[in-house]
Formats: structure tokens, sequence, C-alpha cells
């Protein structure tokens, strides 16, 4: 059989050129499948779309159905003497807190040694602490230099730190060894080297004693094992700096919640603004939404429009714009931010019942919750229609494959009775020049020419 490129050669015809244009007719047939699969492609896309915007919206309406979200508490702390942060459960006041000490940990060093790296004979070092615990470490006298006495120490892990300084004398290096936490539970009460009583004493003059701290809070004492106070206020941590008086002020955090409602507004609006990006009507020359006209995601917009426009029915704010929220006729929202502002700071129960509710759907944020979730499960009307969009797609694949088959074997047929054409025209042009040539013979033997 003869290739395409072959084609024509014999025959002096442009058939190259001819079947070329008949595969390019046969392949307009595949353009409406194409099309068809272009806008379904484009449904498909529409849709993942709206259920991006959607879960945005479910997300930010979320955060307004937590009761978090309008207890959050803000705190300052005057002065350097402490530093402070404040949970939700922390109640609204200004407190006067009086650092009179900072908790301190035991300390005490060795007398020196001349060598860190020489051994000081086998034992056990016993260590009791201020609430009752001891600890004991035993030192093998094939390593019982001061280093090894340390690492002992810091392995055991037992409340007890111990490091090496050098005072630079001539006998520099001393074990200092400290409770690994402040206060007077934490101490060391007393250290009994044990057989290494004559390698190793103690210097008393280096000792520091273990502390607890001491504060007041408005006229209360009170003691802490640490500088980390929790509890002398409720709901907020103290760390104590140093000594000295600061105020600490508890505010409720109104900016949380103002944040919370704003973010709710913008996902809201987004979903309308891709809402009507995707049902626009071009008119005369312009291009349609790719949902314009569909009735699933009319179903989005009803739904939505239905929550949105009923408000709650518990609590003194029932409808969006009591709480400063106005829904337009283009239904998108506007935000009274003063007004909200103005709620935030002196009605935030009220705010919470309308967003929160009194249990997880009953609120404006529950209601909003439960009707998204219906809309994007499994099932849902957004998923079935997607999914018969799919399914649309893989049949058309099908379709285009098929139909694409055909015209390979309708062009191959072509290349066939043209390689066919092409000998044949070659075969007559072949026999005409013969007979040309005998005729132009005779002519010339019988005297015509």
């Amino acid at each position: 059989m003869a290739s395409i490129s072959a084609l024509g050669i014999g025959s002096g015809m442009d058939l190259n050129g001819l079947l070329d244009q008949l595969a390019a007719a046969e392949r307009q047939k595949l353009q409406p499948i194409t099309q068809q699969k272009q806008l379904q492609q484009a449904k498909i896309s529409a849709y993942g779309r709206i259920e991006n915007a959607l879960s945005s919206f479910q997300e930010a309406a979320a955060k307004l159905n937590k009761a978090a979200t309008f207890q959050g508490v803000s705190s300052t702390a005057s002065g350097s003497a402490v530093t402070v942060a404040a949970s939700p459960t922390a109640p609204i006041g200004t407190y006067t807190v009086n650092v009179l000490d900072r908790a301190e940990a035991y300390s005490v060093a060795t007398a020196g040694v001349a060598d860190q790296n020489a051994n000081l004979g086998g034992g056990n070092l016993s260590f009791t602490l201020g609430n009752g615990d001891t600890l004991d470490v035993a030192i093998d006298a094939e390593k019982s230099s001061l280093v090894d006495i340390r690492n002992a120490i810091n392995s055991a892990n037992g409340g007890v730190q111990a490091s090496i300084v050098n005072d630079g004398s001539g006998t520099p290096y001393r074990l200092v060894m400290n409770s690994t936490a402040t206060g007077t539970d934490a101490g060391i009460t007393n250290i009994d080297f044990g057989a290494l009583g004559g390698e190793l004493t103690l210097d008393l003059a280096t000792e520091q004693e273990a502390q607890n701290a001491m504060l007041n809070v408005n006229g209360i004492n009170i003691t802490s094992q640490s500088n980390r106070v929790e509890g002398a206020i409720q709901g907020v941590t103290l760390d104590l700096q140093e000594q000295g008086s600061s105020t600490v002020s508890i505010t409720r955090d109104a900016e949380l919640t103002e944040k919370a409602i704003k973010g709710f507004v913008e996902k809201y609006n987004n979903l309308q603004t891709v809402i009507g990006d995707l049902t626009r009507f071009g008119g005369e020359g312009g291009e349609n939404g790719s949902l314009l006209g569909d009735s699933t995601l009319r179903t989005v917009q009803s739904r939505m429009r239905s929550i949105m426009g009923s408000g709650v029915e518990d609590g003194n704010m029932r409808m969006l714009r009591d709480v400063g929220i106005d829904l337009g006729l283009d239904g998108k929202l506007t935000l009274n931010e003063s007004k909200v502002a103005e709620l935030a700071g002196s009605n935030m129960t009220d705010l919470a019942t309308f967003f929160a509710g009194t249990s997880a759907e009953g609120g404006l944020s529950g209601k909003i919750d439960v009707s998204i979730k219906q809309l994007l499960q499994d099932g849902g009307p957004i998923k079935n229609t997607t999914k018969g969009l799919q399914d649309s797609m893989r049949r058309l694949d099908d379709r285009f494959m098929r139909m694409e088959d055909n015209i390979e074997k309708t062009i191959e047929r072509y290349r066939t009775q043209f390689a066919r054409l092409d000998s044949m025209v070659a075969n007559m042009n072949s026999t005409s020049m013969y007979l040309t040539q005998q005729f132009d013979m005779l002519n010339a033997q019988m005297g015509r020419k």
C-alpha cells in the first residue's frame, strides 16, 4: 500500500492535500463532542467554586458558634514586676499585685580540687529534698573524677543539677549542685558524700537557700513555690519578674468578636459574588455564567437567603439588623461596624445568643452549619449534580474515542482508495506515453513527419 507521503507521485495530482482536507472535514464531527465536554467541565469547575465558597462561609460561621469567641479577654500589667496572661475564664477587673520576694532555687558548691579528671574514690552520694524525696547516686571508684560525679548526678534526673566551675585558684575545680526547681519543696536540705567525704567537702559560704515567692494580690498574701503563679487571680497566670508593684487589668476582648463577625460578613458576600458570577446573563454578545438557570444553584441560593432572612427564634436579638448587619436587595450583607462595636462592648451576651444560641444548632451559626452540611454532604444536591456531570463527561469521552476511531478508519479507507487511484492514473499515463511514442514512430516510418 502506498504511504501518504507518496500519494500523487504517480498521477501528479495533489492527493496528499485532498486527503488532508477530507481528514479535517471528518474531524469536524468531533467538535460538538469537544464543545459538550468543555461545557460539562466548566460546570464541574463552577461547582468546585461553589463548594469552596460555601466551606469558607461555613468556617467563618463556625467561629461565631463558639463560646470562646464571645468570652475573649485581654490582659495588661503596668510596671515591670510581673507579666500576665489571661484565659477566657478570667473575671473582668483590676488587681494590684505586689511582689515581695521571687522564688529561688537552692545552690551550693564544694571546695576546690586540683584536677577535675582525677579519680576521688568510689562511694554513694545522697541528697534529701525539701519535700522529703531522696536521690542516691552510686559512684564507681574507676569513674569517680569530678567530671564523672557531675555526669552521674545529672544522669540520675532526680531534681539535682550539677556543674563544674573554675575559680582560678590553685585548686580551681568546684562541683556546684543546685535544685532544678525553685522553692523550698525542691530545695536540697542535706547532702551526704559518704566515702567521698574525705575528698569532697561543702563550701557553706557559697550556699544559697531555697526560697518561695511571696506576693500580695489586692491585700491577700500568697506564697508560691515558683515564679509562675496560677490561681492567685482566677484564670490568670502571673510571671514574677522582680520585686515591686504592678496593676493588672483584665478587660473584655471585644476585638475578637468584632473580627469574627466581620469575617462572617466577608465570606457570605464572597459566596454571593461567586453565585452572581456563575449565574450572570451576558446579554447580546456577552458571555453567560456557566450555571445560568441551574436548578441546583437555585437551591443553594434559596436556602442561604431563607436562613439569613429568617433570623433566630430565641434571645433579645432575632434578626441580622439587630446585630448591626443589613441584608440588601442584592443578597449581600452590609456591616455597621460602629453598632457591632457598641454591642460587643455592652451587650456581648445577646450577641452570643444570636450567633451561637443555647445549643450547637440553635443560633444563626448553627442553622448555617446544618444547611451547608446538607448541601455539601455525599448524596446532597451539589455532590449528586457533580457526579452526574462527571458521568456525562465519561460518556462523552467514550463517544469521542469511538468516533475518533471511526474517523481514523475512514481516513485510512480514503488513503487506500487514493493510493489505488494514484497507481491507476500512473498506469494510464504510462500507457498513454507508450501509445504516443508508437504513433510517432509509425508516422515517421510513413513519412508523415
